[in-house]
């Protein structure tokens, strides 16, 4: 796709949030003024059965509305899918993977089958119970995707999910401080990785 539109493919299991994650960020992005898709690939969405999702994020109306097949940037919300799934088919050199996992990078990368663009790995387990005190991995690994791809401003990002959290946990206070915790530390925790790193999307 042109450097004017940012396709990302998520990979995940049925309950870990990786389509809700996808529809978030469309939602976002939306608001910032960009063109957008969120879709899922159907299939059984059963409780840990491996699920796809994926986004189209364009500065221009976006016509095409077939799967993404040649993604800029992956997101792998399950780590154990990199034994059974081909995470980095048709993912571009010029683009980034980040994978959900407590190992460095340098062990993840056997199981890349050889890709050689960015890599980029997020612990959403210790970020999530540390901010929320449970495991949800989607927030860690929303706000990776912003920070990777480069897709829209932080401060903006922030700003519009704290929005949309207050409006869908109004009566629970401690849920919204939580996630926004998630965002905060996963840019963080990315910070000195993506120190002059250039945004995926022109």
């Amino acid at each position: 796709m042109s450097n004017q539109t940012l396709e990302i493919r998520w990979h995940g299991r049925g309950g870990q949030g990786a389509k809700t994650a996808a529809l978030l960020l469309a939602d976002v992005a939306w608001k910032t003024g960009a063109h957008v898709q969120g879709f899922p690939e159907y299939g059984p969405e059963r409780m840990g059965a491996p699920i796809t999702a994926y986004n189209r994020i364009s500065r221009n109306e976006i016509r095409v509305h077939s799967n993404i097949y040649t993604p800029d940037l992956v997101v792998v919300v399950d780590e154990t899918l990199l034994e059974s799934v081909d995470v980095t088919s048709g993912l571009s050199e010029k683009g980034a993977i980040i994978i959900n996992t407590t190992k460095s990078k340098e062990e993840v990368l056997p199981h890349l089958k050889g890709y050689k663009g960015a890599v980029y790995v997020v612990d959403a387990r210790k970020i999530s119970v540390e901010a929320l005190g449970k495991y949800f991995p989607n927030s860690p690994m929303l706000a990776a995707a912003v920070a990777v791809s480069g897709v829209m401003d932080r401060d903006e990002f922030i700003k519009e999910m704290r929005s949309s959290y207050e409006h869908k946990f109004a009566k629970k206070p401690e849920v919204i401080e939580g996630n926004m915790q998630a965002l905060i530390k996963t840019f963080e925790a990315l910070e000195e990785d993506l120190d002059g790193a250039k945004s995926l999307i022109a």
